[in-house]
């Protein structure tokens, strides 16, 4: 009501509901949203910035972060690569907390503002650190200036340093782009086709604030400038922060929607308890509530599904329901109503789908890690002028734009115009599987370059830095693949866990994404730890040493290769099982369009 108090007297209804957004969301007052006052790009925008803002200080921090623990700290290749993995792994991990505490407490902005405060103090935290204890002698840590040891609390000051930058950017993260999507009424036709460009945009904000942290922050921290480099990452998330809250009152919200652990588990104990009962074959009996509001804070209501049928005796009405509710008792351990229900199912269906994404973030990690010391190990000179290995990952991010581009400009037209008038194009589970295809041929890429390092490198060197005659432009390759892979990859599982994740555990969906990255991080390093066990077997260097002139690293990108193809495989039958979500209010045409997978 408060949204059409805007109005004079006299004005239609049609009119009065028009100004207010549909999907349930409010402004900073707590009232319904009105559209022009709040949200849509105005409010997108200012997000995509500071999603550039932060993604600039997180990669000033993580695009050499492997560099640094080489040579300021004085890690092997292999220890450096999985304490890498490890800690990008935790970011992500992280996710998973800030996502609990946005849907089922917080909020999205209280979530967003909380933890970027948490991630400058771990950037500034780190600038002192480093400028302080760790560059000692001044100037050490580029190539040809090792520093000195370290004692035992500057390592722990140091690691402390990261894991709140870890945390603090883990948090924000999956909450930041499901809030920029809060700000487009998906039941709006107009804001709805700009919520599904504003996924894209958002990946493509993110790669463009990790283009000046890949070239002119990764040029001076390979010159052994990190204090510098730190600082100019702290100033960074500063300013996102000022600028997310300088849009405080335009944001559109939606309500948290309480602890999902609970509603989960009210779901298994209900049908435990009636799983003697025989069921009916529809769903007629079973309990829901009226109207379009599933009584869950205002989401909106799911429709019946027939998979996981055990799970629908929670919703069934026994006649000791029927007494129950005679008397006034009602217990939601007993009897949950179907929304609550297709909740558990929605995240059951999405289970299979986010384990086959793992596999494609072990291939993703690598740009992180192996590809750098793979590229220190190349010729990195034309001239006078070196290459720092980390900057050749600007190449990902110009193909990741070029193919936002292409993708949204003209293949998805393309492909909406081969199949009918209003075919929405190529679907998210579509694009994933195009992703994983890429992710392939970015691996034999990567061998391949790998094979011919090899054939042209000394591999008697003592500092094999620089090692290979074969020029680190071959690598261009490897990282425009990934590139295209992820905007096929990423951004299509963005789309597609904000879509088929319920109105109440929308950040959940987006940490699901980013959960499948950090344990892909987690993989590696633990294929990377087996395989160097393995390898080194009767005293030989292993696929991955110190000196990678001496090992077989190639081997490894080959490997990935093939598990990646079997993944591919796998992926392929879980997508054409999976079925949508069905919400209330949306025409079963729509739905079976999504749910297609016809490669």
């Amino acid at each position: 009501m408060a949204c059409l108090e805007v109005f004079k007297e006299g004005k239609l209804k049609e009119q009065q509901e028009a100004a207010c957004t549909q999907d349930g969301t409010i402004d900073w007052h707590g009232r319904p949203a009105i559209k022009g006052k709040s949200g849509q790009w105005t409010a997108g925008i200012i997000i995509l910035l500071n999603q550039g803002l932060a993604t600039l200080a997180f990669f000033g921090v993580g695009v050499n972060l492997v560099l640094f623990l080489t040579r300021v700290l004085g890690q092997s290749n292999a220890d450096a690569a999985n304490n890498v993995s490890k800690w990008t792994g935790t970011v992500y991990i992280f996710s998973l907390v800030g996502a609990f505490l946005s849907d089922s407490y917080w909020g999205r902005y209280k979530t967003c503002a909380i933890f970027q405060v948490i991630f400058v103090i771990g950037l500034v935290s780190l600038s002192l650190s480093s400028h302080l204890f760790l560059i000692r002698p001044r100037g050490c840590g580029n190539q040809q200036m090792p520093c000195g040891s370290h004692s035992g609390w500057q390592i722990t000051l140091f690691y402390l340093s990261i894991y709140l930058v870890a945390l603090g950017n883990g948090g924000y993260q999956p909450n930041i782009a499901t809030f920029g999507a809060d700000q487009f009424d998906e039941e709006d036709p107009k804001e709805g086709h700009s919520k599904v460009a504003f996924f894209s945009y958002f990946y493509l904000a993110l790669n463009l604030g990790s283009l000046f942290s890949n070239t002119i922050l990764g040029y001076f921290e390979d010159e052994g400038m990190w204090a510098l480099g730190f600082w100019v990452s702290a100033g960074s998330a500063f300013a996102a922060l000022v600028l997310f809250l300088a849009g405080t009152t335009r944001y559109r919200h939606f309500k948290p929607s309480g602890n999902p652990l609970s509603r989960f588990s009210q779901v298994l104990v209900a049908a435990m308890k009636k799983c003697s009962i025989d069921m009916p074959p529809d769903a007629d009996d079973l309990y829901d509530v009226d109207g379009n509001d599933s009584s869950m804070n205002g989401n909106r209501k799911i429709l019946h599904t027939d998979e996981f049928k055990f799970l629908d005796r929670a919703a069934y009405i026994s006649t000791r329901d029927v007494d129950d509710q005679k008397r006034g008792i009602y217990s939601p351990w007993r009897l949950c109503p179907v929304t609550q229900v297709e909740e558990v199912k929605c995240i059951l269906r999405l289970l299979p789908i986010w384990l086959c994404t793992i596999i494609y973030s072990v291939v993703f990690t690598q740009m992180a890690s192996l590809f750098v010391e793979q590229g220190a190990a190349m010729k990195t000179t034309i001239s006078n002028f070196r290459i720092p290995p980390a900057s050749m990952s600007s190449f990902d991010i110009l193909s990741v734009a070029l193919f936002i581009f292409l993708y949204r400009r003209v293949l998805d037209p393309l492909v909406s115009r081969l199949r009918r008038k209003d075919s929405m194009g190529l679907t998210e589970l579509q694009r994933m599987g195009i992703g994983l295809v890429i992710a392939i041929l970015a691996m034999i890429s990567a061998g391949i370059v790998e094979c011919y390092r090899l054939k042209y490198a000394n591999k008697d060197c003592l500092r094999c830095e620089g090692s290979s005659s074969l020029s680190i432009f071959w690598q261009v390759p490897q990282y425009a693949f990934i590139g295209a892979s992820e905007v096929f990859m990423y951004v299509g599982q963005l789309e597609f866990f904000n879509a088929q994740t319920p109105d109440g555990l929308k950040s959940f969906g987006s940490a699901l994404c980013m959960t499948s990255i950090s344990l892909g991080n987690y993989v590696s390093s633990l294929l990377v730890t087996m395989l160097m066990k393995i390898s080194t077997e009767d005293h030989m260097p292993g696929w991955i040493p110190g000196n990678l002139n001496r090992g077989h690293l190639d081997r490894f990108y080959f490997l990935l290769a093939g598990l990646t193809t079997v993944d591919l495989v796998v992926y392929i039958a879980c997508a054409r099982w999976y079925k949508n979500i069905k919400l209330a209010g949306k025409t079963s045409e729509n739905i079976n369009e999504q749910d297609s997978f016809k490669l």
